[in-house]
């Protein structure tokens, strides 16, 4: 047990911080949660439209965190980063919970996925990107994200453009199926999860060689829960 993290159970402990943040102080601990959450606030008005299609970094930015900080941790970040980036932009709408439960939801994952599982081999890194790639896709976009507006569009009664496309592809009323399809493909919600996966392959490749970064990409098969500061510096 870390004598610093205050956790009482060690898989507890691993289940909220990186190997790295386990060996930091609570102040230490709560600062990258405050910056990490910055990132996630950020990280809500960057969008870049193209043609018909719009892409954010959201996505980008949820996995890194939960890597970087761990599942626990990174839910907790990037949950509060989207609470407060809506309220910064809301423009009077109503706060629509399951995208903060997607976004902290990719940390999660991400977190959990990445320093979880250790194979013990050359490339091990991509095999768990590949894995977190799929798991968040079907989780986050395919679960939470559509499912969340599957219902919510389905009681305010679906625009005459999901309707038409349901009726011209599957042939009768919007089903779940339907507008799955609809939010993947017709509106390109598909292009943007593969351009955010693609950033998130080559900034942790890039990331993971550099030295202030490398502790927070470490295996943690030989990391060691005690009350010694890790210096990122040197590590």
């Amino acid at each position: 047990m870390s004598k610093v993290s205050g956790f009482a159970v060690p898989w507890l402990e691993k289940l909220f911080f990186s190997p790295a943040m386990r060996s930091y102080g609570i102040g230490k601990k709560t600062a990258f949660i405050a910056v990490f959450a910055a990132f996630s606030v950020v990280s809500n008005f960057l969008e870049i439209k193209l043609f018909d299609l719009q892409f954010s970094f959201t996505l980008t930015v949820s996995v890194l965190t939960g890597i970087f900080l761990g599942g626990g941790c990174g839910f907790v970040a990037c949950f509060v980063g989207d609470v407060a980036g809506f309220f910064m932009q809301s423009g009077g709408q109503i706060y629509l919970p399951w995208i903060g439960i997607s976004t902290g939801t990719f940390a999660l994952l991400g977190g959990w996925l990445y320093h979880g599982f250790h194979f013990g081999y050359r490339g091990e890194t991509y095999v768990k990107l590949a894995a977190i790639a799929i798991l968040t896709f079907l989780v986050c976009t395919v679960g939470i994200n559509s499912t969340g507006f599957y219902f919510y569009n389905k009681n305010l009664m679906f625009s005459e453009a999901v309707r038409q496309y349901a009726e011209t592809r599957f042939g009768g009323e919007v089903t779940y199926l339907a507008y799955v399809c609809y939010r993947l493909f017709f509106k390109g919600q598909i292009w943007n999860s593969v351009v955010n996966y693609a950033l998130v392959f080559v900034l942790v490749s890039l990331l993971r060689k550099i030295g202030i970064f490398r502790p927070f990409f470490a295996s943690g098969k030989t990391e060691t829960l005690s009350s010694k500061p890790v210096n990122p510096k040197t590590e």
